[in-house]
């Protein structure tokens, strides 16, 4: 195996891993139906439960990255001819509607301009017009670094007989996600992100409302693998097999969690945003311009506009990354879709929100840039 460097891993993922996270993976492996990993998957849960901010019995962790926490919640969710409203403002509003589609389900989609949120008021006048059985946004859009506001959704989508899906990859453990105080209905996150562990597990949350529809289905579910009626039993039933979980990533999102809480969710939320608005006013002194709606940007992932003409004179954007990335080991990320080839993602994450790292960047970006 070739040796693998330490990267300073500022772009969308995967972020900073916290050494303690490092030294929970590399313990022994037991058995996925031992009863020292039943308890540490317990306490997994509470721990998910305390971050979601909910009472949700159905919170776990789903083998697999966000995607899979994403394909979990569809091809529960979701059957053939349900109606669906999911909004793309990005990649994974994009995604969310064709793994909605796979699963059967007839989806209408609701479009902005990427870099920019749904108005919850246009949201909430085509729930009434199309009620459907399922809503589903993007509260951190990972492709666009756009924050998109939820309170006060719930009710409307409710009132008509529907279920509230939210994607939280990039914002759990950054930024406020109140699960039941919002109404959430179903939830997914991804374990490299804030959270600052390796990829490689999905926390899901899933309502009572949520859980009856995925146990009165007419059909089964799309997916063996993801069937909350089979790994349900795994994690708050009679501790059924169904298969055979990560066990050490477990540990690892165990030792993630821990330290989450060990600090606190408000001085997290404080750091990341600390840590943006010191980053932030140094882009814009260097000639950097935000491509999100200035009003909704999110501290965790900064989506930025090169400065005019820098990109050409230096070949291109992607020559200066990788000069950042072979001289200084430091990672941020490309543009995606209609931002590929215009705009960096700096990632501000978890052990990565730190004021340090934002001087090491900037220090950095000067050096390529001059």
């Amino acid at each position: 195996m070739p040796t693998v460097p330490h990267r300073r891993l500022h772009g969308p993922g995967p972020s900073p891993v916290h050494p303690r996270v490092l030294e929970a993976l590399g313990q022994p492996c037991i058995g996925h139906m031992d009863p020292v990993f039943m308890r540490i998957m317990d306490e997994v849960r509470s721990m998910l439960q305390q971050v979601f901010k909910t009472e949700n019995p159905m919170t776990l962790a789903c083998s697999g990255t966000g995607s899979a926490g994403a394909e979990m919640l569809m091809d529960n969710l979701v059957e053939p001819g349900d109606t669906c409203l999911i909004g793309i403002n990005g990649v994974f509003g994009g995604r969310l509607t064709d793994k909605a589609r796979r699963a059967g389900g007839e989806v209408t989609t609701m479009e902005v301009a990427w870099g920019e949120v749904f108005d919850l008021d246009s949201v909430k006048q085509r729930v009434v017009d199309l009620k459907p059985k399922l809503v589903a946004l993007v509260h951190a859009e990972t492709s666009t670094g756009a924050h998109q506001p939820f309170e006060g959704l719930a009710d409307e989508v409710h009132k008509h007989g529907g279920l509230l899906v939210m994607d939280c990859v990039t914002s759990f453990t950054g930024l406020p996600v109140e699960i039941d105080a919002w109404g959430i209905d179903a939830a997914y996150t991804g374990t490299q992100k804030c959270l600052s562990c390796p990829p490689g597990l999905a926390p899901v949350t899933l309502s009572e409302r949520a859980m009856h529809k995925a146990k009165n289905r007419r059909t089964k579910c799309n997916s063996w693998y993801l069937d909350l009626s089979l790994v349900g039993n795994y994690w708050d039933g009679d501790r059924a097999y169904h298969h055979t979980a990560p066990v050490n990533m477990n540990y690892a999102l165990h030792e993630a969690l821990s330290i989450v809480l060990e600090e606190g969710l408000e001085a997290r939320f404080k750091r990341h945003a600390a840590a943006h608005e010191k980053l932030k006013a140094g882009l814009l002194e260097r000639g950097f311009t935000y491509a999100t709606d200035e009003h909704h940007v999110l501290p965790m992932l900064n989506c930025v506009n090169l400065p005019g003409g820098v990109g050409e004179r230096s070949g291109g954007e992607g020559a200066l990354r990788k000069r950042l990335l072979n001289e200084f080991d430091l990672e941020v990320g490309a543009g995606l879709g209609a931002f590929a080839g215009k705009c960096w993602r700096i990632g501000l994450m978890g052990e990565g929100a730190r004021e340090e790292h934002v001087d090491f960047i900037l220090k950095s970006i000067d050096a390529v840039l001059n």
